[in-house]
């Protein structure tokens, strides 16, 4: 899949004035500023829990915020809120409207005042797949590139004596990323072009999705209450 510009004009416009390192400063400026998501982490719980009831779906979003935050902070970023805020609502209308994913996305996250930043990143997410909205900037790609992938960790582990990830080495990742029988719903194409995307290449995405997973496993099972 190759990366393309939006045939959207209006998505086009949306967050435009982001920089490549994830950050809301004009792309020449290459400033590493926090982005403004534009609204509360509660605010977000509280859209979020709206929408969606189902268990693995908030599991889901939990996850890859604390995936996002993660990353931002692995790769100095600077703003590891707003990743998380992006990563928590990218799938925001997919559990009541999912052949509508990431087109009902802005209309709903208008209810709490997203900026146009954020709102790009959420729709980015599902590009050449129910989007034609580029991630162009570094944070945009790392959730492109890892949310497909954190679901394959989080049905690997379960797969796991231990049901967890905390103690699942690189190798046995990349045996179930190779076999295609295994969570045959995540979209392994989508993984590999992600790190391509980012200019990584795929045990480097694979290593680090990993590992933000292990280091924030606790947290996630504390917010589902486990």
């Amino acid at each position: 899949m190759e990366l393309k510009e939006s045939t959207n004009p209006t998505m086009n416009s949306i967050g435009g004035g982001k920089a490549e390192d994830g950050s809301c400063e004009k792309a020449e400026s290459r400033t590493t500023n926090a982005c403004d998501a534009g609204f509360t982490r509660e605010d977000a719980l509280a859209l979020l829990k709206k929408y969606n009831q189902d268990a693995f779906h908030l599991q889901h979003a939990y996850t890859v915020e604390a995936v996002m935050k993660w990353y931002a902070a692995e790769l100095g970023a600077g703003n590891e809120d707003f990743w998380g805020l992006c990563g928590l609502l990218h799938d925001i209308d997919f559990e009541n409207w999912p052949e509508e994913h990431c087109k009902k996305a802005p209309e709903l996250l208008a209810e709490i005042g997203a900026s146009d930043a954020l709102v790009h990143a959420v729709v980015s997410h599902g590009y050449g797949i129910c989007s034609d909205v580029e991630p162009t900037a570094q944070m945009e790609k790392v959730l492109f590139a890892s949310d497909e992938l954190t679901g394959l960790i989080g049905a690997a582990a379960l797969m796991r004596p231990s049901r967890s990830c905390t103690d699942m080495e690189l190798k046995s990742l990349k045996k179930k990323f190779k076999d295609k029988r295994f969570a045959a719903g995540c979209d392994r194409e989508i993984i590999a072009k992600g790190a391509e995307a980012l200019g990584w290449e795929l045990d480097e995405l694979l290593d680090k999705t990993l590992k933000a997973m292990a280091a924030t496993e606790a947290d996630i099972q504390k917010e589902m209450g486990k």
